[in-house]
């Protein structure tokens, strides 16, 4: 197939964010006087949602309203914090420049806070995406179809030569559910034989 759009996922796919996820979730977590998670733990934790990514982190049996404090001070945490170690994964930004220039049309789709989507797809990816969209309201976060049809409604085309770039389960399940073909790459946070178990076909390593 000619494909000429394509979606990305942002963390783990374009984006190498871990470290700095790693350090905002442990930093909740000592703020709140919680046993910090190793970096292999919030890993496999990342990709569905700030929310998610907190109450997973904490305790079992947190109270659900020391929770929202802790999840509102990540978001806080986060936004200062959330560019001091991130950077691009190899030969993205070539990658990309390669599909703009061959007018193929890009953007972002990620369940991380729209917030902190825009900050730093401007600040890495300046000029290179079409439309940029994080998780926020009303809009169910992936791998419900919802981010991916409002994107490509923005956008003007429809899912018809369209290809949705992930990571994780969440992102195969998401290309999935809104009826798109899905490549999945193995930098990211999940191993591919993860993904394979959540129907993963067309994988890539470099």
């Amino acid at each position: 197939m000619s494909f000429r759009t394509a979606l990305f996922d942002l963390d783990g796919t374009i984006l190498d964010t871990l470290d700095d996820l790693f350090d905002a979730t442990n930093a909740t977590l000592a703020k709140f006087d919680m046993p910090p998670r190793t970096r292999m733990e919030v890993r496999s934790f990342v990709g569905h949602g700030i929310a998610n990514l907190v109450t997973t982190s904490a305790p079992t049996g947190t109270d659900p309203a020391l929770v929202q404090e802790m999840i509102a001070y990540f978001k806080e945490y986060y936004g200062a914090h959330c560019a001091d170690k991130t950077c691009p994964f190899e030969g993205v930004l070539e990658m990309l420049r390669a599909l703009r220039a061959k007018g193929i049309r890009t953007a972002v789709i990620s369940n991380k806070g729209d917030f902190a989507v825009q900050e730093l797809v401007r600040q890495y990816f300046d000029g290179l995406f079409d439309f940029v969209l994080g998780e926020k309201e009303p809009l169910p976060r992936k791998p419900a179809p919802d981010m991916v049809e409002y994107a490509l409604k923005q956008m003007g085309v429809t899912s018809e030569g369209a290809v949705y770039i992930g990571d994780s389960d969440a992102d195969v399940l998401t290309a999935k559910n809104a009826a798109l073909p899905c490549i999945t790459v193995t930098w990211g946070f999940r191993d591919r034989d993860f993904l394979k178990q959540f129907g993963a076909d067309v994988i890539v390593d470099r």
